[in-house]
């Protein structure tokens, strides 16, 4: 069984995390991820305090092991949602979009453990230095929003500037993608994409026949004009988005509103049409829908075996 510094950090069976999906990751799916071995997340999203709170103690009630939550930073709520998690001590907490270190001392504090996300080397120093336990390194490849460096690019660049453990996440659905991002100097790995199709999940059945159906082209990245952009899959939604983006008869507030709840009707309702369906490029790898424990069981056996028969033979020159 593969085993790194990152299990005994958070007290985990496999290094692997289960990303913080908003309107998907719920408490139900981060207790299936948990209890399978690995670390379920639930993502406070835009929602409020109060959100989190059940959410928390519905996880409590559904796993015995660790599981994490999310925070989005750029959300209304953070300040909020920031002392939940810091009151009723979430084991994990991950971040994203933005800066932790005003919240670092009472997470510390309430023996939280903090593990940002970071798309840059410079991020990832900085949250470092704050006291961050680990940090996740996140590629272009991956749904939702992206930086600008490829997995195989940031990660390395990650774990020779820092001390800290380093998660890999972009691109990552199978053993291939976790042996080579431990190759690369990762201590664990994060997938979104792949746990879409998890039985626990909760996201609307259109939804999943969409990333079951996806091929390797099947993503597109909207919001770059906006200076976030995000990965997605091509819809009638997405590709209008798109094109709006090179129309300066739309400005950018015109094109902020068109996003609104854009997410929500694709996980919630399933709406093709309007809906913007996160998914990250790995997902023409996706071909069937598994119980969370079997997916993780799955991935680590294919990282042995790959790990054991690599196959490239070194000579002496």
């Amino acid at each position: 069984m593969i085993k790194t510094p990152v299990c005994t950090l958070i007290g985990i069976e496999y290094p692997i995390f289960q990303g913080g999906m908003a309107w998907i990751s719920d408490a139900r799916l981060a207790a299936a991820v948990s209890n399978g071995g690995g670390l379920g997340i639930i993502s406070a999203m835009n929602a409020g305090a109060e959100y989190l709170r059940r959410q928390i103690r519905l996880a409590r009630e559904l796993t015995d092991r660790p599981f994490g939550v999310n925070i989005m930073l750029m959300s209304p709520f953070a300040d909020a949602v920031a002392r939940v998690a810091a009151e009723e001590r979430a084991p994990v907490v991950t971040t994203g979009a933005g800066n932790p270190a005003k919240y670092m001392d009472a997470w510390n504090s309430a023996g939280i453990t903090v593990i940002p996300l970071v798309a840059s080397v410079a991020h990832a120093k900085m949250v470092a230095r704050a006291g961050a336990a680990a940090v996740i390194a996140e590629g272009a490849e991956s749904g939702g929003h992206i930086g600008e460096l490829s997995t195989m690019a940031l990660v390395p660049q990650v774990c020779d500037a820092t001390d800290v453990p380093v998660i890999a996440a972009g691109g990552i659905g199978d053993g291939r993608g976790v042996a080579a991002a431990l190759m690369l100097g990762a201590q664990g790995v994060q997938l979104g994409t792949r746990f879409l199709v998890a039985d626990e999940c909760s996201v609307h059945t259109n939804y999943k026949e969409k990333v079951l159906k996806a091929t390797d082209v099947s993503t597109i990245t909207t919001g770059k004009r906006l200076g976030h952009p995000v990965r997605c899959l091509k819809t009638p939604f997405s590709r209008e988005l798109l094109k709006k983006e090179f129309d300066a008869s739309f400005s950018d507030a015109d094109l902020e509103e068109i996003g609104v709840g854009a997410l929500r009707l694709a996980a919630v309702e399933g709406d093709s049409e309007r809906g913007c369906f996160i998914a990250g490029q790995i997902a023409g790898l996706v071909s069937k829908k598994q119980p969370a424990a079997v997916i993780i069981r799955e991935i680590f056996e294919e990282t042995e075996t790959i790990l054991r028969n690599v196959g490239v033979r070194v000579t002496e020159a």
